[in-house]
């Protein structure tokens, strides 16, 4: 288990760097990455109601998820899983927010300049659903990664829809959120070696269902493509992505902490 949660960090170190790579500093990456982003659309009310959501992600909110995460991990005298989590939600939130703020930069090719690479929102969603992960105990597990998809793929889809982020930025906030996932497993696994759960299969069942339902909810409430029905295909291509990359990241983080769960 050691093995496979280093070769996850691994991993996703290197796709953050190939998906900046691509969307920052080709001409070809940030017109796709662009094209992607302005293939769905929603009405005003329904954007409307997308930013009252990601209004409620703050550092507020984000530090009373934690401490839940924290309290529950600590009352069930799991002291190193709740330390674990602390990192996790810690180290993959300071990481965005250098990355973006004073690392990486976005070459102007006639589209807009700033960079916004990776998502906020999608990182602070995405690390406390891994952090719970961590402690939630084994009975729970399924319905944390069936919630915690749900939650990811929605914040992360509505960034793009509300034209915040473009897909790369969601990706590239997958790759930091599992990168310190993955990390905090591997500091468990020196302290406790454990061999991995047979539940790959049910967790990236429930969490593709979780993915699903998030897509429901956004065409409810009025998301569509630009395009009408002639840009269905693009629209469908771009979020059902989108939702697979959120669903395999918490089903594949799911089985990584699994070892560790009680």
């Amino acid at each position: 288990m050691l093995v496979w949660a280093v070769a996850t960090v691994v991993v996703s170190v290197a796709a953050l760097v190939v998906v900046a790579q691509e969307a920052l500093n080709t001409r070809t990456g940030q017109e796709l990455d662009q094209s992607a982003m302005e293939s769905v659309y929603a009405r005003e009310d329904a954007v409307a109601q997308l930013l009252s959501v990601l209004g409620y992600i703050s550092i507020l909110t984000t530090g009373v998820a934690l401490l839940v995460c924290v309290g529950l991990a600590l009352l069930r005298h799991r002291y190193a899983a709740a330390a674990a989590a602390a990192l996790v939600v810690a180290g993959a939130n300071v990481t965005t927010q250098v990355l973006k703020g004073q690392v990486l930069e976005r070459p102007d090719y006639g589209n807009l300049a700033i960079n916004s690479l990776p998502s906020g929102h999608t990182t602070v969603v995405a690390s406390i659903v891994l952090a719970a992960l961590l402690v939630a105990p084994r009975s729970l597990r399924h319905l944390v990664v069936g919630l915690g998809t749900v939650a990811v793929t929605f914040t992360g889809a509505s960034t793009i829809v509300a034209g915040w982020h473009r897909p790369s930025d969601v990706l590239a906030a997958l790759a930091v959120s599992l990168a310190w996932g993955s990390a905090a497993v591997v500091a468990l696994a020196v302290r406790r070696r454990a061999a991995f759960s047979r539940d790959l299969a049910s967790v990236t069942a429930v969490s593709l269902l979780g993915s699903l339902v998030a897509g429901v909810a956004l065409v409810a409430l009025g998301v569509r493509p630009l395009g009408g029905w002639s840009g269905f295909a693009d629209a469908a291509v771009v979020l059902g992505l989108v939702g697979l990359a959120c669903s395999l990241t918490v089903a594949w983080f799911s089985r990584l902490a699994s070892v560790h769960a009680a």
